[in-house]
């Protein structure tokens, strides 16, 4: 249903595809960043999810460079699926939480490849101020350039409770400027925050009346050293069971205008740090049961949007 595909949401890869002739593979990159809720500047401990990580997948050690992560990582996708090309994405902590002369290097390093077609950087609302944005706007007319913002919720409440260290408002404003510049719009939101199926709904049909660009959906899980951890094995809260986030998740896309792109609907989390929920280890199973759900509904992304 959606960019040739039988899927009945737009998934991001096979719209990469369809927009550059060829599978784009994305390189993650650690370029060293810290983040604000971490080291005291707006608070300490971080979000209670957040591992030693920064939430990066850990493909490659930062102990190399950026160019030789991009470098590393062409190889090794070259050599594993014949990848021919690249999107540099700055995953690992606030990739916009520097001066905009040391990010312009930065940003510049990872760019050198001809293989690189796009650039996308995973930043927090509350790290971003005109001279940056500008900077990154300056990439768009020769690279596909993203920003993803972890939004996380659009429930203050919720925001307050997992120590975010930011509001709705927040993002709000990085969002109206981000989009005025002509930058693509990921952002990402985390199911199981302890909210109704209601609140969830509500952060799905905000996103859509900001007709983002795309979304990146995560699963709330627990991770070795975390204050979540902690929480969890002191019994003070519970995870959604694949069967409702699957749920969960079909209601969600419902709400979304078909043009959004779906950058993630489940993550396999680090294996080796994963304390809970044991279910989200299965990714592909995941998957599955969303497309399954989807057909035996006989429903699609945008089934509900206005």
């Amino acid at each position: 249903m959606f960019n040739g595909t039988d899927k009945r949401y737009n998934q991001y890869s096979a719209y990469l595809k369809k927009k550059f002739g060829a599978k784009v593979y994305k390189i993650t990159i650690d370029a060293g960043f810290s983040c604000p809720n971490r080291d005291g500047t707006i608070s300490r401990g971080g979000c209670i999810f957040c591992d030693e990580g920064g939430s990066f997948s850990q493909a490659h050690s930062n102990k190399l460079s950026v160019e030789g992560q991009i470098e590393t990582g062409i190889q090794n996708l070259s050599q594993r699926f014949k990848a021919e090309k690249f999107m540099a994405y700055f995953q690992a902590y606030s990739n916009t939480y520097k001066p905009v002369s040391e990010l312009e290097k930065i940003y510049n390093s990872s760019l050198e490849n001809s293989k690189i077609v796009g650039i996308s950087i995973g930043t927090r609302p509350d790290c971003v101020d005109e001279d940056k944005l500008k900077l990154i706007s300056s990439y768009k007319d020769d690279y596909y350039t993203w920003i993803e913002y972890g939004l996380q919720s659009v429930h203050n409440k919720t925001l307050a409770r997992i120590n975010r260290g930011h509001d709705y408002d927040c993002f709000l404003r990085a969002y109206e400027r981000t989009k005025e510049l002509g930058i693509n719009i990921c952002a990402h939101v985390i199911f199981g925050l302890w909210e109704t199926h209601d609140e969830i709904m509500q952060t799905a049909q905000e996103l859509a009346r900001l007709k983002v660009d795309g979304v990146k959906i995560h699963m709330l899980c627990a991770l070795e050293n975390t204050k979540l951890a902690k929480m969890y094995e002191d019994g003070e809260i519970s995870f959604m069971s694949e069967d409702e986030y699957v749920s969960t998740v079909c209601d969600f896309l419902e709400y979304l205008p078909p043009d959004t792109t779906i950058h993630r609907l489940a993550g396999n989390g680090l294996s080796r740090t994963l304390i809970a929920p044991q279910w989200l280890g299965a990714k592909f199973d995941c998957l599955n049961k969303i497309d399954r759900e989807l057909l035996r509904r006989n429903s699609y992304q945008g089934l509900k949007y206005q």
